[in-house]
């Protein structure tokens, strides 16, 4: 009797799941494992938790989600509220798991886990396999310490090469050992009007509605929209959960451009699938650089701590009405477009002249969406110490609010009367009170 242990992590579904496909072909009995380690909700680094309640929402929609359709294959998701380090060694010694599996891991932290399981426990096997890009390490036409420097290159090496179609989800799991018991503290139910239902269900759910209208043929025109559910694909908290996978989404996008139609706007969704790969090969590639002040490059940015524009910035307080309304949004939601994550971090970097860490810290503990090689990396490049091969990109806030903005509906909607309170053509940084030495 062979017993396997799958440690479901960021791949919170069944389709397209190689690494529970490998480990269940091999195993007699399967026991199924979610952490949910204490340590995301303290203080760590800038003083900020890793997980905060939006994502974590989202997270347990897609575990009760999991659970319930384990549930009708006969298997079990016990959900620990423990580190995967204390969790694992318990399991293996009272189980007797000779095999363990998961995704492969994009995270410094992620992979420093399993690094230190596989010392901790060196009788087990361990499996891990790509459950989170569209390409496999060995299929890039370049290797990893050769990934190009920017992502025009990155894409241009691809060329015309696309990966291989997705997984289907298996039809049938080993059974867990006798006596496997299910400890969930999944939470929430889904909320009928929540736009953003964690889930394998609902991912799926989204992927055959949005390919069903003619959306992905107008997408590149609408995309840089600071608010409207329609504007763009709003596939990128299931992306980020693992509640959907990338090759299942390039792949309904194929089939929609075969059958329906293929334009600009369907070219650039894939751009952008494009450029969430190059930053998790980024991160596999730069390690503890992805954290580090002067990133990359190696050169430190002329920002420092400033611990009250910090938190006027995090409360949308600022001298800024349009950071205010973008990040307004954020805290209520846990979601802000593309562009507003844009604009808010080039003022926290330019108009502030704040650590850039800081802003993916809190980023990390507010979005929905949270991708640690896309967050980090997307931070790196606004910062200057990243894949940008110009440099600082500072935008214009005045030129950003009067083109994606012109008649102030979003900034009223999320500021109300403080939506004009501040016109910037009236502000002179070196008036603005808090930017004073030693505050």
């Amino acid at each position: 009797m062979r017993r396997g242990l799958f440690l479901f992590s960021n791949d919170l579904r069944l389709h397209d799941n190689a690494a529970l496909r490998r480990i269940a072909s091999q195993v007699d009995e399967l026991l199924l494992v979610y952490c949910l380690d204490p340590e995301l909700f303290r203080p760590r680094f800038c003083q900020t938790p890793a997980l905060g309640s939006h994502r974590l929402k989202f997270i347990q929609e897609s575990l009760r989600d999991l659970q319930a359709q384990l549930a009708s294959m006969g298997q079990r998701l016990t959900i620990v509220e423990a580190s995967a380090g204390r969790t694992i060694p318990a399991l293996v010694e009272r189980y007797d798991v000779a095999v363990i599996a998961q995704a492969q891991a994009i995270g410094l932290d992620e992979r420093r886990q399993w690094q230190a399981l596989q010392q901790q426990l060196p009788d087990c096997r361990f499996i891990e396999a790509n459950n989170h890009c569209l390409f496999e390490v060995d299929e890039l036409p370049f290797s990893l310490g050769g990934l190009p420097e920017s992502f025009s290159k990155f894409r241009r090496k691809l060329g015309d090469q696309f990966p291989s179609p997705a997984l289907a989800a298996p039809a049938s799991l080993p059974p867990p050992p006798a006596g496997w018991r299910t400890e969930s503290h999944a939470g929430y139910s889904a909320a009928g009007e929540q736009r953003f239902i964690g889930g394998e269900t609902a991912a799926i759910a989204h992927l055959k509605n949005y390919f069903s209208t003619a959306l992905p043929t107008q997408y590149k025109a609408t995309r840089n929209a600071l608010w409207g559910w329609e504007t763009s694909t709003k596939f990128s908290a299931w992306l980020a959960n693992g509640c959907l996978s990338p090759r299942r989404l390039l792949d309904t996008l194929i089939d929609y451009e075969q059958s329906v139609q293929r334009n600009g706007s369907t070219e650039w969704i894939y751009v952008e699938l494009l450029w969430r790969e190059y930053f998790q090969f980024y991160a596999l590639r730069h390690g503890a650089d992805l954290f580090s002040f002067s990133g990359i490059k190696h050169q430190k940015p002329l920002t420092s701590f400033y611990p009250q524009r910090f938190r006027q910035w995090c409360e949308g307080t600022t001298p800024y009405p349009i950071v205010n309304a973008c990040i307004r949004e954020l805290n209520a939601s846990g979601y802000m477009s593309n562009r507003g994550r844009q604009i808010v971090a080039s003022c926290f970097v330019h108009e502030m002249g704040l650590d850039w860490r800081y802003g993916a810290a809190y980023f990390q503990r507010q979005l929905i969406d949270y991708d640690v090689a896309s967050n980090w990396g997307n931070w790196q490049y606004l910062a200057g110490v990243g894949a940008d091969p110009r440099g600082h990109r500072h935008f214009d806030l005045n030129k950003q609010t009067e083109q994606f903005d012109p008649d102030g509906e979003f900034r009223r909607h999320w500021l109300g009367e403080d939506a004009t309170a501040v016109e910037l053509d009236h502000i002179d940084i070196v008036d603005w009170p808090t930017l004073r030495e030693g505050q």
